[in-house]
This record gives C-alpha cells, structure tokens and sequence, in this order.
C-alpha cells in the first residue's frame, strides 16, 4: 500500500502563550512534531506492516518543519516531502487542504491518506476532511479503529469515536482517515531510525511544483491578535441551616451581584 502521513510542526504542548504587540509568542518551547499526527504517523506504520508498502510523511510549513519530519522518518516512515513556498505563508485550512491535495495527486497512486485528529495550535480539526473532499475520496473521521483493511478488495472498516458511542463504518479505498488518541501508542524512534534520519535529505515542493500556478486568498485571515482580558475570580461558599435556606441565600447573591 502507497501511505501518505499528513502531519504539522507545532509548540510543545507545555508551552506558555503570550501575546505582544500582536504577536503571538510560544516562549523558549520548542517546535515538535504534532502530537496528534504522531498517532497518524503510527497508525500509517502499523498497516504498512501489516500489508507492506511504503510511508510517506507529508508536511506544509517553513523549513524549520524538517524537524518534524525528520521524527516522521526516524519513527519508520521510508520518505519524507515539505511544501515551502512565500505564497503560503498566511494560508488558511482552505489553501492547506488545496496544496496537500495537489501534492498526494503529485505522489500518484495513494491508497490512504492519514491525519491526526487535529493540530494544538489552532485545533479546527477540518483540514483532513477538506482534502478528502479535494480529492473526491470519501473521508473517515475520529477513527479509534481500523478493524479491517482489505487491499485486493480496495475497502476499509473503522470505528468512530462519537459522544454517544462507537459508530462502525465502511468505505472505499481511496480513503481519508483522521485518527484519534486512543487508536494506539507512538513508537519511540530507535536509534537506528535517527541515524537514517538525520542523513536523509527531504525534498522541497514548490506551489508550482505541484502544478499551482496559482495559490487561492485565503478566506479567513487574522486582522487583530489580542490577549483575552484577565478575569480575577473568586469563590463563595453559600452556607444554610437548611437546603431551603442555602437556596434563598443563592438567590439574594445572584440578584445581588445582577446575575438574576
């Protein structure tokens, strides 16, 4: 099976964000692989264990998103591509999902395209859909399972993970699949896989090397970045003899306080 991984440099998950002057600083944290597309990134290896192929790590970003696709690589994957170019710089979900899309027609012939469930910086969770609806594959979201995988028969079975339960759902490969936590546990990179890592040299696409002549506007753009005002807040503790009591109380603070 032909594999692609789309995955993302983000800030680590600890990091502290701030906002001066209108821009948005992530501190001393360090730039990491998106936790989520980690679980994506394993998902892709597992089943190209289980039914051979090759991996191939997909990523839009600056050139510092090497890094995370060195990890990509040092997990497993055979191959690794970034997408860089000036005219992506202020790209929106729109444009991403239009040049990933590009990108896996470039690769040609792919099975099975895998996401996390999202990104920890802006966390939209729509960018895997919006591909798959580029490409015209049918799309498998929240995916918790892959219970089946049939190459020769061209098919995929997954459970979803919805609030209310598991959902089971089959469809036709090509397919779209967004992963969530729970599918499995990122393998640590050997130091083999390191090794491999760091000498690998990954390719730069171009918008035209994909056959953009012409890269969208973007339909959401950020006019105005902002820190959310500071809200001190404290606790009452509302005491009674009783719970009739404790209610009247209740009720004179919230009138008090204009709540009610």
């Amino acid at each position: 099976m032909n594999i692609v991984v789309c995955v993302k440099q983000t800030p680590d998950t600890a990091a502290t964000v701030s906002v001066e002057d209108g821009v948005v600083s992530w501190g001393d944290s360090p730039l990491v692989l998106n936790p989520w597309d980690e679980y994506a990134v394993e998902e892709a290896l597992r089943i190209r264990e289980a039914h051979s192929g090759q991996v191939t790590a997909l990523s839009l970003g600056p050139e510092a998103a090497m890094e995370a696709l060195k990890l990509a690589l040092a997990m497993g994957c055979e191959q690794a591509i970034l997408i860089n170019d000036p005219a992506l710089e202020d790209a929106d979900p729109l444009v991403v999902s239009k040049v990933l899309a590009a990108a896996i027609n470039k690769i040609g012939e792919v099975d099975l395209v895998l996401f996390g469930r999202g990104s920890v910086d802006n966390d939209t969770g729509i960018t895997g859909p919006q591909v798959a609806r580029r490409l015209n594959w049918p799309v498998l979201s929240l995916v918790a399972d892959i219970t089946s995988l049939d190459p020769e028969g061209r098919t995929i079975a997954v459970e979803r993970m919805l609030d209310e339960g598991r959902q089971l759902v089959r469809g036709p490969l090509p397919a779209v699949v967004s992963v969530v936590k729970g599918i499995n546990e990122p393998r640590y990179p050997s130091f083999m896989g390191i090794r491999k890592a760091s000498r690998s040299e990954i390719p730069i696409w171009s918008t035209a090397d994909i056959g953009l002549d012409e890269v969208p506007t973007p339909a959401m753009t950020w006019p105005e970045i902002f820190a959310p005002t500071k809200v001190e807040t404290e606790c009452e503790m509302i005491e009674g003899e009783t719970p009739e009591e404790v209610a009247a109380r209740l009720a004179d603070r919230l009138i008090e306080e204009k709540v009610i």
